[in-house]
């Protein structure tokens, strides 16, 4: 339950502090060590979300493999159907708020949820995620395992040079010199499994570019649009559900589902519904990590869960 205030948030309200809280929380002892810019908060929200991701790949694997699943597409529909139904519900009951800095309502009065012109704001977001999400899910197709984890962990170069166009954000000599370490590391890593193909190799550059604009987007709209990580997270949903509901129609992946053989089996539903639950805290945990940190600190967290359970990506292409 979250509860107005900055002291020890399970759910924190309002993700995103101003400027002058930044230096408040830099100066005081929530620093995670002398000399870091990350404090204590910023540090949970980026274990959480490597723990979330490394748990979330494992279900969807359970999913899509063991339980032979068709349709990956419908899963991440159902989680971001999920996502909102969680965020309606925790809006109703007072839990939490959708903008920065909002107190708590107390009465029935505020039942808006989100102004339409903020939803307009957040379009962009919903564009980049769109974009992200088909271009990663043609990215696995056309290389194999090792050169795929060896590309994408370039992403964080990308991420350096699209929040230096989009935002101007520069970063330190050591900074840049430990990025160049973990391509090169990462290169090195994967040389003996090179095999070149320019289309396999274009999509997954092409996935850590749309990675990187997605990350930077996050932390654009969260600065100009006043929401908080919830917030971010329904007008993304809102926006993107419907979308992807087509989408999975036109394929016939909802069809497939219908006749999927164990939609009902005890086993498979809970499988699912944990995979809901924790794509809901995945979700949140991207936005938080973002907004508290920075889109390259979030990709360099992609990276380390790579590192924990990247071969379970093959059999899934929700890739976060």
């Amino acid at each position: 339950m979250a509860f107005n205030s900055s002291k020890n948030p399970v759910l924190p309200v309002s993700d995103l502090p101003r400027d002058e809280e930044k230096e408040r929380l830099l100066k005081a002892d929530e620093k995670l060590f002398h000399g870091s810019a990350m404090t204590k908060r910023g540090a949970n929200a980026a274990l959480s979300y490597m723990s979330c991701a490394v748990l979330l790949i494992l279900f969807n694997k359970a999913a899509l493999s063991s339980y032979r699943f068709p349709s990956a597409n419908v899963i991440t529909l159902l989680q971001m159907v999920c996502s909102c139904l969680f965020l309606y519900l925790l809006k109703r009951w007072k839990i939490i708020s959708f903008y920065m800095g909002e107190s708590l309502p107390t009465s029935d009065s505020n039942s808006n949820f989100i102004a339409f012109k903020t939803l307009m704001r957040t379009l962009p977001l919903a564009a980049t995620y769109l974009f992200y999400m088909v271009v990663t899910v043609e990215s696995v197709r056309g290389v194999n395992v090792p050169m795929y984890t060896t590309l994408r962990r370039t992403t964080v170069a990308f991420t350096m040079i699209v929040e230096y166009i989009l935002a101007r954000q520069r970063y330190t000599p050591p900074i840049v010199g430990s990025v160049g370490l973990i391509v090169l590391g990462a290169f090195i890593a994967g040389a003996r499994d090179l095999s070149f193909d320019f289309y396999g190799y274009a999509v997954v550059f092409l996935a850590n570019i749309a990675t990187a604009i997605y990350l930077a987007t996050i932390a654009r709209i969260g600065k100009s649009s006043g929401l908080n990580s919830f917030g971010l997270m329904w007008c993304n949903g809102v926006i993107c559900g419907p979308f992807l509901f087509f989408w999975t129609l036109i394929r016939g992946d909802l069809k497939m589902t219908i006749h999927f053989p164990y939609l009902f089996s005890p086993g498979f539903l809970i499988v699912l519904l944990l995979s809901c639950t924790l794509a809901f805290f995945l979700n949140y945990s991207i936005f938080l990590n973002t907004t508290l940190n920075s889109a390259l600190t979030q990709t360099i967290c992609g990276n380390l869960k790579l590192d924990s359970a990247g071969y379970f990506l093959v059999g899934s292409h929700l890739i976060f």
